[in-house]
């Protein structure tokens, strides 16, 4: 016993014992370094997976929302295009213009137009409205082949309000409301008067017009067949 005892009272006491323990101790805590670095790795590395995930969603939701505006400055152009050709040919130049073109389809269309009057609306940022407020009478084919040409006119014309206003035989008297639009300076070169508020404007159904021999001119409008 004396002698085991000594033996290992000698082998505690020798370095190398002691280095051995060292070595021991410093290779159990690299296993246990490198099992949570292990894991810390796995950890980090699902958590990479998760945000780059993430990141394709968010960068794939901004496609989505920025694929409107792909080709914009083209889109913008041709627009800029189709408005100055739609200005070019379907907007009057001048009032003169309007007159005439509406003359020319009251001819062809066989009916006859009475207490003409033109107004120009408030000014807009491009344009101005101008109405066209008059008596029409003929039969029914030919009232209903000038709305049709007004409608399809390569100048561009809305009718706001047609109402009938007397029938005799097979004659028809409707009151016809019109509008087309002038560009700001030239409607305002036109010289027409202001087009009224609808609470302050004429009865909209009298009774049927009657057709006067020659136009007339009012200081509340230009008047004319």
């Amino acid at each position: 016993m004396k002698v085991t005892s000594s033996k290992w009272r000698e082998r505690l006491a020798s370095p190398l014992t002691w280095h051995f323990a060292g070595f021991v101790l410093l290779l159990l805590l690299a296993v246990g370094l490198a099992i949570r670095l292990g894991l810390d790795w796995a950890v980090m590395d699902s958590h990479a997976n998760e945000v780059f995930a993430d990141k394709q969603v968010q960068m794939r939701a901004l496609e989505v929302q920025t694929a409107p505006l792909r080709g914009l400055d083209q889109r913008v152009a041709k627009a800029r295009k189709q408005l100055a050709d739609f200005y070019q040919k379907r907007i009057p130049p001048n009032y003169s213009s309007i007159d005439a073109r509406i003359a020319e389809l009251q001819i062809s269309s066989g009916v006859r137009l009475s207490r003409v009057q033109y107004t120009q609306g408030k000014p807009g940022p491009g344009l101005t409205e101008i109405t066209m407020d008059a008596g029409i009478s003929g039969d029914y084919p030919s009232i209903m082949r000038f709305v049709n040409s007004i409608e399809r006119d390569p100048m561009f014309f809305i009718v706001r309000a047609m109402a009938l206003t007397g029938q005799q035989g097979g004659l028809v008297n409707l009151r016809l409301r019109v509008s087309t639009w002038l560009r700001p300076a030239d409607a305002a070169a036109s010289g027409l008067p202001p087009t009224p508020p609808e609470d302050a404007a004429p009865d909209k159904s009298p009774a049927a017009p009657t057709v006067p021999a020659a136009p007339t001119t009012s200081a509340t409008g230009k008047e004319g067949e």
